[in-house]
């Protein structure tokens, strides 16, 4: 299987050194602060429309306010080789605002730019980074570069016959433009473009259908990504989960007509460092099994693998980053289908670690190849930190929306972590309590647990069944049924899955310190 035919070619971003107006472009894009009672501060050439526009009402700089104008208008002293010119708002900037709201702030200017160019089909634009010393003109270049890439996303692969020849296709290159400060700006555009393409192609991975991404193009696309990256890949096959005792991930899929895969892949710093596992489910359509879900809106559990998606997809940025810390990541991928084999309620299986488990749903799937894969990677590779992220209930979206992901955890240091590498990438994520009463939530009179607690506290039940499979080891388990699609409406996340994790993770990678959990 040709794994890279299933990913969307993304947008080139580039640093420009000369002057912005003096760059050939489909479109020039100054960004303009808002002042209280006062015309906000621009560029000389620009000043008269600035102007007139703000008397007139029509631009006062503030969020998502646009100015389009054109370069014939201005004196021809100043050659401006753009076709067009946008001025955008972007608010008042408070100075004492912290880093992240501020870059939160430039991350949906970015998508607003980007929909400003779906706008205007453009397809090469120059943009003159606004200085902000508050936060720096890497963390300036960081964050738009994201929200442009992130915002110009759209998946097309299946548009065939109904595509016309002037339909928008996206951008095909962004010029950055940063005066005197290129060095600094290219750091950043640098480190935004690793994490927005890798968010990018998590969305490819969810946006392709059941029969379209299943176990074998899981497998297929971390063999590339190690070819790539040079890192250790390893594909545990039906036959050695059998040997292994995995019996969740192999419950789940006998009654599936395609077999299961472990994929793991392991990067390796070459220095004395922690290890990070990252577990991600991949179910790559979740019919329920015999505790079949309702028709309607089953089509979307083709994203019940978006957990194994951000993890593969958070490899990548490790491969061009190559940080100070190994991490290894582990997919257990399968659909859940209620084929003649498929697992019954009542049923027990026993995991990887002797525990066994009462299948009471058999909707209640995912925890069920977690627990193989976390076990399986705690013994295998011993890490400091461990983080599984997966689409688990329906539950926490009851309790928190669409606007956290929900975490739960036996360490506060991990978890403080996580949450600071949240709230970085715009990916808010809210604690919940993990406790001995929750456990006895799952406890079953035939077997060791049983997969479900009842209604109460769903996502809570969900992660104490985890709980039991992965030791003392720090731990957080991140339920992303609310974000992974239907997230947020923000200008950087399109209609569909959100890629939600991916930049959570590189975030926690990036500022990964030896020996922090202890």
């Amino acid at each position: 299987m040709d794994a890279e035919r299933l990913i969307m070619k993304p947008s080139r971003v580039v640093m420009t050194q000369k002057s912005e107006w003096s760059v050939n472009s489909d479109l020039l894009v100054y960004c303009l602060e808002e002042e209280k009672n006062k015309v906000p501060v621009s560029p000389l050439f620009l000043k008269k429309p600035v102007k007139q526009a703000y008397d007139l009402g029509d631009f006062k700089a503030k969020k998502k306010e646009r100015l389009l104008l054109y370069p014939s208008v201005f004196s021809k002293k100043k050659e401006i080789k753009a076709k067009r010119i946008l001025v955008m708002g972007m608010g008042k900037i408070d100075k004492k605002a912290g880093k992240n709201e501020t870059g939160e702030t430039l991350r949906l200017l970015g998508g607003e730019m980007a929909k400003a160019c779906a706008e205007l089909k453009v397809k090469t634009a120059t943009v003159c980074l606004p200085d902000i010393p508050s936060l720096g003109m890497d963390k300036t270049a960081q964050m738009i570069t994201e929200g442009i890439i992130l915002g110009d996303y759209r998946f097309l692969k299946y548009k065939k016959t109904s595509v016309k020849k002037d339909d928008y296709t996206g951008l095909g290159t962004i010029r950055l433009a940063a005066g005197k400060q290129v060095a600094a700006a290219r750091r950043g555009m640098v480190l935004g473009q690793n994490a927005a393409r890798a968010a990018c192609k998590a969305r490819d991975m969810a946006n392709e259908p059941g029969n379209g991404w299943t176990s074998i193009e899981f497998a297929a696309y971390a063999e590339q990504l190690a070819d790539q990256y040079e890192f250790t890949y390893t594909c545990l096959e039906k036959e050695e989960m059998e040997k292994l005792g995995m019996g969740g991930i192999l419950a789940v899929n006998q009654g599936s007509a395609i077999p299961p895969k472990m994929v793991v892949l392991e990067y390796r710093s070459g220095k004395p460092a922690d290890t990070l596992l990252l577990v991600g489910k991949g179910i790559t359509f979740d019919s329920g099994g015999i505790s079949i879900k309702p028709a309607a809106g089953m089509e979307e559990m083709k994203y019940d693998m978006c957990g194994g998606a951000a993890v593969l997809s958070a490899m990548q940025a490790v491969g061009e980053e190559e940080p100070d810390v190994n991490v290894v990541a582990i997919v257990p991928a399968t659909d859940n289908m209620s084929g003649s084999g498929a697992v019954r309620p009542g049923d027990i299986v026993r995991h990887f670690n002797d525990v066994t488990a009462e299948i009471v749903n058999t909707d209640a799937e995912g925890r069920m190849i977690l627990a193989d894969a976390l076990s399986y990677g705690i013994k295998t590779y011993s890490p400091d930190g461990v983080v599984d992220v997966a689409t688990l209930t329906g539950a926490v979206i009851i309790g928190l929306g669409h606007h956290h992901t929900g975490l739960m955890s036996n360490n506060d240091k991990l978890s403080e972590n996580l949450i600071n590498a949240g709230a970085e990438a715009g990916e808010p994520v809210w604690r919940l309590p993990l406790t001995k009463d929750y456990i006895k939530q799952i406890e079953s009179t035939v077997a060791d647990i049983k997969n479900i607690g009842g209604r109460p506290a769903g996502s809570i039940t969900a992660a104490a069944y985890l709980s039991k499979f992965v030791d003392k080891t720090p731990w957080v388990h991140l339920d992303i049924a609310g974000t992974a699609w239907n997230y947020t409406e923000k200008s950087y996340i399109p209609k569909g899955p959100s890629g939600i994790c991916v930049r959570t993770f590189i975030s926690l990678i990036r500022n990964w310190k030896t020996g922090m959990l202890k």
